[in-house]
């Protein structure tokens, strides 16, 4: 936190409608144990160890739970709360509502991830013993969390039908609430440290592990870089995962070193800097069962920063993208390269989608009227009434973003279209 974009611009529109709000998470290396941000109390543990095998995972949830129970209490005696909100995965928080029950807390379930899906993504469908019964255990867990939630958040309408169809969750007890981006915030900035004039740069953001598919990044670099010849392209990747170190190696290994980047974990100024600064959006997710359903952040922060994209046919990718992404038959990285290729020898076709891109996210995908929706779950809750609808948090005009960069002045086409092209 605030990493978790999320989460944190739901504890923002809670703030900003009179609630009170804190908040248990992991610890990050530079982070400390207790502090407020905009109002937010934010209490962290210490994270376990790297997990490794089904009792690795297993110790993690355990370790996890326990200390996050441990800090609600904490929390409680400093701020008593009525309702406790949990994502996944794991899906063990269940059991952490079902103790605090007794003390009239409300669980709201925000549904991030399908956890079955996850497992047959990254190890395909069981079929040793053990396997399936790992399967049939994260099945439980999860119809557990549906069951005991007063009330579902989904993030989009493919997890609303998994949590009324497998949840056995009523529909009037499911909420669809998007992660769209908060388009007031989210917008490019001219970047402190501009692409080099007449080169292209490309960027992958998002979490680094097995079945998040980021060595095809690696593997349409080497192909665009060593055989097609775009030696002026290079690639930014932010974020970090289970597979980070392995990228690293299969980077050296194809001879990239001086055409890709890995920045590791990033916070909002990195995110802002490196979008900012790129041409073109990378999203490597291939269809499986997890990735399919699942709505990507990082689809709608390309857009949010004037960015064309390139995707595999990917459900929830295509709602998301609309045209403002390429779409390729998932596993087909010929195709891929080719549709980077194309936006990277093509302008005027980044141009077009980069408007495209902007245009739909800021007028189908923002955050606020997401947030009002989510702020109306609470609402429900509590039985609270605003006759004049929720609130949005305060943010007066500016022309630079926080940490001083000056904002691209969207409604200047001209000058848009002019940095869309250039960068800088």
């Amino acid at each position: 936190m605030p990493f978790d974009r999320r989460v944190w611009l739901e504890c923002r529109a809670l703030r900003a409608n009179g609630y009170q709000v804190s908040v248990i998470c992991p610890k990050g290396p530079e982070d400390s144990s207790r502090e407020t941000i905009d109002g937010v109390r934010i209490y962290r543990y210490r994270p376990p160890r790297e997990a490794r095998g089904a009792l690795g995972f297993a110790a993690e949830f355990a370790y996890c739970w326990l200390r996050t129970a441990i800090l609600s209490v904490e929390v409680a005696r400093a701020l008593p709360f009525r309702v406790i909100q949990a994502c996944n995965p794991p899906d063990t928080y269940w059991l952490l509502a079902l103790l605090w029950r007794p003390a009239g807390v409300r669980f709201v379930f925000d549904h991030h991830d399908l956890n079955p899906e996850l497992f047959i993504s990254r190890f395909g469908h069981p079929r040793t013993a053990v396997q399936k019964l790992e399967y049939r255990i994260l099945s439980q867990l999860e119809r557990l969390t549906h069951r005991t939630a007063d009330r579902v958040i989904s993030t989009n309408e493919s997890y609303r039908r998994i949590a009324i169809a497998r949840g056995r969750v009523r529909p009037s007890h499911v909420t669809v609430v998007r992660s769209g981006p908060d388009t007031r915030v989210m917008a490019p900035s001219y970047p402190s440290r501009p692409r080099p004039s007449g080169a292209v740069e490309l960027v992958y953001l998002g979490i680094m592990g097995p079945q998040d598919n980021v060595e095809i990044v690696l593997h349409v670099m080497d192909e665009l870089v060593h055989r097609r010849g775009h030696t002026g392209v290079h690639a930014t990747l932010m974020g970090f995962g289970d597979s980070l170190e392995s990228l690293r190696r299969l980077a050296h290994r194809l001879d990239l070193d001086d055409s890709v980047t890995f920045t590791g974990r990033a916070d909002r100024r990195m995110v802002a800097e490196n979008l900012s600064r790129a041409d073109i959006g990378l999203c490597p997710d291939l269809k499986t069962p997890l990735n399919d359903l699942s709505t990507m952040n990082k689809t709608m922060e390309y857009m949010a920063f004037a960015l064309p994209s390139v995707s595999f046919d990917l459900t929830e990718s295509m709602v998301s993208g609309g045209d403002s992404i390429l779409v390729v038959p998932s596993g087909d990285v010929s195709a891929f390269t080719d549709a980077v290729e194309r936006l990277i020898v093509d302008p005027d076709l980044r141009l077009r989608m980069a408007r495209a891109a902007r245009s739909r996210v800021a007028r189908d995908l923002d955050w606020r009227p997401q947030a009002e929706v989510y702020v109306g779950v609470y609402d429900y809750l509590l039985g609270v009434e605003r006759p004049n609808g929720a609130l949005h948090a305060d943010l007066p005009p500016r022309s630079r973003d926080e940490w001083g960069n000056r904002i691209v002045p969207l409604e200047d086409e001209h000058e848009f279209d002019r940095f869309i092209l250039e960068r800088r």
